[in-house]
């Protein structure tokens, strides 16, 4: 017997007929003799259409209520599955974030959990209770609903997988694992039968969306094992492993893009100590995060450009920041590109061979596909290109790197 947490996405909800398809696969592992908890969002496009009403009830709203508001979706899809789960005869009641409790910091809207009492929730377990916990929700130190941020449910539902001391927590997708790419773009990507946690928060990080960033860091911190499935076809899903259990290091693993990033430059920006903090204080005040960095060398009267990323919502606080700050900051220009893409290579194997970056660089400069910003880390590169180039970009590196699939893969 296996103690299991299951967590279904925003499409695997996405009605009735979905929720009975979820309910089966949960009746399944309680068939089995499992333990199971089950973590769900909310049905596709809700949790947009409940932000829609707060932002037009009023611009400026209050975040505590906010929270009250935009939580509410989960709680609906987590009561309709134990609904559908009894009429199959399997003893399932839901778990709402204060029942639990999901203990979490005050920050609404962008909570992070502290903790979660799971004494009640394993005694209903052993019992054969099968709990149904709506993700994204969780309860304050001053007893108030708070939500996680966007992609929440999937932290939640590795946060519940580590209280719960579970085997291990399986997340369902619309997808059927993590591939090489995004298949819409190259149809000969490959799935992966396993991906490390480092490789796996990388491409998270940079574009892939098949797991959400936090989740992916607190079940590598938790020793959480995780698996990405489709809750639409029973077909083997992603593994994702620690780095020990790769027997062996594939070059590069996975290519990411993402095309929510704008860039911002500054010039003639006085190259003296203090100026570039100057930049950036008032930024990290407001909590916009910062991305790629670039400063360009000193020209002879003693400037520099200064170029960074942030995501493009973030544009207008950012731009209305700095123009606040100029005279502080003392740069010439200010302006902003938001026709960009990140563009990023990610695998382990990069610790132990050369030419990586020779290659990814020679092979967009033979399609004409100009570099504008280039960061690393050591399992990753990361570039900024022009917008348009994205597909192209994206087709142009799978093929470099090896990692088309074969034809009969892809019959």
């Amino acid at each position: 017997m296996a103690r299991i947490v299951m967590k279904f996405g925003g499409t695997s909800m996405a009605g009735l007929e979905r929720i009975r398809a979820a309910a089966d696969r949960v009746k399944r592992e309680v068939d089995a003799g499992n333990e199971v908890a089950v973590v769900v969002s909310a049905m596709a496009g809700e949790t947009d259409r409940l932000v829609r009403f707060c932002q037009e009830a009023a611009p400026l709203h209050d975040p505590q209520e906010y929270d009250v508001v935009v939580s509410s979706g989960e709680q609906v899809t987590a009561g309709l599955l134990a609904i559908v789960l009894q009429s199959k005869e399997v003893n399932a009641r839901s778990w709402l974030g204060w029942q639990m409790p999901m203990h979490t910091t005050s920050a609404h809207s962008s909570a992070r959990i502290r903790g979660i009492d799971s004494e009640k929730m394993l005694a209903a377990m052993a019992d054969g209770v099968v709990a149904v916990v709506p993700g994204f929700q969780g309860l304050s130190e001053s007893g108030r609903v708070t939500t996680l941020g966007r992609g929440g449910s999937d932290t939640s539902a590795v946060a519940v997988a580590a209280a719960l001391k579970a085997d291990r927590c399986d997340i369902y997708t619309d997808v059927d694992g993590v591939y090489t790419t995004d298949p819409r773009i190259v149809p000969r990507a490959r799935k992966l039968d396993r991906i490390t946690f480092e490789e796996m928060l990388e491409l998270a990080s940079v574009g892939a969306k098949v797991l959400q960033t936090r989740s992916v860091e607190l079940a590598m911190k938790q020793g959480v094992q995780l698996r990405v499935l489709s809750s639409f076809r029973d077909v083997p899903g992603t593994d994702i492993v620690n780095e020990d259990e790769i027997v062996e290091d594939q070059l590069i693993t996975g290519i990411a893009y993402n095309r929510a990033e704008a860039e911002v430059t500054l010039t003639k920006v006085p190259d003296t100590p203090g100026c570039v903090a100057a930049i950036f204080e008032p930024l990290a005040e407001h909590e916009v995060n910062v991305d790629m960095i670039i400063q360009n060398i000193a020209d002879q009267q003693g400037r520099t450009d200064v170029t960074f990323t942030v995501n493009r919502t973030e544009i207008p606080r950012v731009m209305e920041m700095l123009k606040g700050a100029q005279d502080k900051i003392g740069y010439e220009t200010l302006s902003y590109n938001d026709k960009v893409c990140k563009l990023s290579v990610v695998g382990v194997g990069m610790r132990s061979h050369t030419g990586v970056a020779s290659t990814m660089f020679k092979a967009l400069g033979e399609r004409g596909i100009n570099i504008e910003s280039i960061t690393t880390s050591e399992i990753k590169i990361s570039v900024l290109i022009a917008e348009e180039y994205t597909e192209l970009a994206v087709r142009v590196l799978h093929s470099a790197y090896g990692l088309d699939a074969a034809e009969e893969e892809t019959a």
